[in-house]
């Protein structure tokens, strides 16, 4: 269990939610709030949340016993006499109960808030390095680190709870930060997990299908993408993907008080791009915005590297860079962890490992690769257990890019990873060479470097910048990169050592 941190502020619950209504007292001002029991202190609100898994009324019990102030609540509970502030939508009273604890940090900060299927860590630490390039510190929170702008960490959700996620942002604004850069996945909006947050930017990068075990239809997870755009101020920008269609069918929900701003590889984008060399080692582009154009070149590979640079570039124009500050941003740029990460040890063909565990990215960094490789394309990946099983078949379509694809294990969980595979399969039914499958990861990674000729190039897919592999209830340490540097360094760097002198 984490530590809780003390909020700074305290706030009137009758000021901050007018529409409430209070069971045993006539107003509720507290110092701290929070979601889960465990974490009650004496004169804290207990937010009384209704999930998908875990229900916090059978928890009520234990948090009045740990000296709770009171309870956030959707329904009066009648068998205790501990004040209660009842509002309809108990997820989003929380969030908007931590950002005011926090001192509204979000009002405070210029955010740019990044959703979609595909991109969105990719983009947020793209718009970080263009406004840190530019002199202006930056903060992130994202699916790979959380940073106030000086000091980071690991993150844990991709969007952090709400209490983590308004505390983060309250950091942000004591360390000096103006700007930040934050990724909305659907769960986080669906649940209303940023509700209190206020955003001068708002960036889709696409929408295709992912996370359908959670909202069931892709009509409900464009809905919750969409909600991104309700937490933009007046005077910001929402940022749509010309190139996408779920993306930019959210064009007729920006607000009046808002600007919507396009970006793509379409000429009729308001920023837009056009290709003028690739290779592995980086992509060379003409950059259109505003009426004016400028050569670019990025480290960055693939065209949909190009998109979200575009994005990135839409945003941070908007908050006052100029054309020659973003272009010294987009070169000086590297790469994200674990998003088309080349893994280099000497060995004479090149090696990735990319995040893609949706469809929709593994067949976009496959065409990329393919189209850049003069040899073949080795690819290795795998589905997540207990997850969509809907995308297994199109991940193993996707793949049928690859003139070499393996299948393997990616976080099975509670799930057999044969029967997982087995699902994967079914959509490569069509395909001219059989698929390999091997259940043990690492000896995935192995097969195919051992496969690899030199002008090759091998994808090993799904995992990214992650260092564990979930196999039932177990964690176990695994990082794709770790152990593919490991694999080439045994197999090539002996080969690149001279040999040693022996003294006579």
């Amino acid at each position: 269990m984490r530590e809780a941190v003390p909020f700074p502020f305290a706030v009137s619950l009758r000021r901050l939610l007018p529409q409430a209504s209070f069971v045993g007292c006539t107003n509720l001002c507290v110092t701290d709030a929070v979601e889960t029991s465990a974490e009650v202190l004496q004169g804290t609100l207990f937010a009384v949340i209704r999930g998908t898994r875990v229900d916090a009324r059978n928890f009520i019990h234990e948090a009045i016993m740990r000296g709770a102030a009171g309870l956030l609540v959707d329904t009066p509970i009648l068998d205790t006499t501990l004040p209660q502030c009842v509002v309809s939508d108990v997820r989003s009273a929380f969030s908007r109960v931590c950002e005011s604890l926090s001192g509204e940090p979000s009002r405070q900060l210029s955010i740019a808030g990044v959703t979609g299927t595909n991109g969105k860590t990719t983009t947020a630490w793209l718009i970080r390095s263009l406004m840190e390039r530019a002199g202006y510190r930056c903060g992130l929170l994202g699916t790979v680190e959380y940073s106030d702008g000086i000091s980071s960490g690991p993150a844990t959700l991709t969007t952090p709870d709400s209490r983590s996620l308004a505390q983060w942002l309250g950091r942000m604004v004591q360390a000096g930060t103006r700007h930040a850069a934050i990724e909305l996945s659907s769960h986080a909006l669906h649940q209303g997990r940023a509700a209190g947050i206020e955003l001068a930017a708002a960036i889709v990068t696409n929408v295709t299908q992912d996370h359908f075990d959670y909202h069931q239809t892709f009509e409900n997870y464009l809905a919750a993408k969409a909600r991104i755009i309700q937490h933009v101020r007046p005077g910001g920008i929402i940022v749509l993907n010309r190139d996408d269609p779920g993306a930019w069918s959210l064009r007729e929900q920006v607000l009046e008080s808002t600007t919507g701003i396009s970006f793509g590889l379409n000429p009729t984008a308001d920023v837009t791009a056009q290709i003028r060399d690739e290779s592995l080692s980086g992509t060379r582009f003409r950059l259109k915005i505003h009426g004016e154009s400028i050569d670019c070149a990025t480290r960055l590979i693939g065209r949909h590297n190009i998109s979200n640079i575009l994005a990135a570039v839409a945003t941070c124009s908007h908050l006052g860079l100029s054309l020659e500050e973003i272009t010294l941003g987009i070169e000086s740029f590297r790469c994200v962890p674990g998003r088309l990460e080349q893994i280099e040890c000497g060995q004479p063909f090149d090696v990735f490992v990319d995040y893609a565990h949706t469809d929709d990215a593994l067949r976009r960094c496959l065409a990329s690769l393919k189209g850049l490789t003069p040899g073949r394309v080795i690819c290795v990946f795998g589905a997540g257990g207990d997850r969509d099983r809907t995308k297994r078949p199109k991940l193993g379509n996707a793949a049928l890019l690859a003139d070499v694809a393996i299948v393997t294990s990616d976080n099975p969980r509670s799930e057999n990873p044969g029967a997982i595979i087995d699902e994967i399969l079914a959509g490569m039914r069509e395909s001219i060479v059989t698929p390999r499958v091997e259940i043990d990861r690492h000896a995935a990674i192995q097969q195919a470097l051992k496969l690899a000729q030199p002008g090759d190039c091998v994808l090993i897919a799904g995992k990214g910048h992650e260092n564990e592999q979930i196999i039932g209830s177990q964690r176990l340490p695994f990082d794709d990169r770790q152990i593919t540097r490991e694999i080439l360094r045994e197999r090539w760097q002996p080969l690149a050592r001279p040999p040693e002198r022996v003294n006579s």
